[in-house]
């Protein structure tokens, strides 16, 4: 059986395990402006790439899909 790739999915459950991990932070003026970036990239990600399926073209899916990729780096960064 062939394996499904689907990114929106995979975005959701990289969404909800980030704020899994950023809940076993403490609450430091640090720890929660770390966990406050964490949060708002991993969802940001995941809701840019549901926009850029609604693309109304494919230079429009191309730009909003670097957006999901800009806050994906942006998790790295962190």
């Amino acid at each position: 059986m062939e394996k499904k790739y689907d990114l929106e999915d995979r975005l959701v459950l990289f969404s909800g395990e980030t704020i899994k991990f950023c809940n076993t932070f403490g609450n430091t003026f640090a720890e929660n402006h770390l966990k406050n970036q964490l949060i708002r990239s991993s969802t940001g990600a995941c809701l840019n790439y549901g926009e850029a399926q609604g693309a109304e073209s494919k230079k429009d899916f191309i730009h909003k899909s670097g957006i999901v990729l800009k806050e994906l780096k942006n998790q790295e960064l962190l």
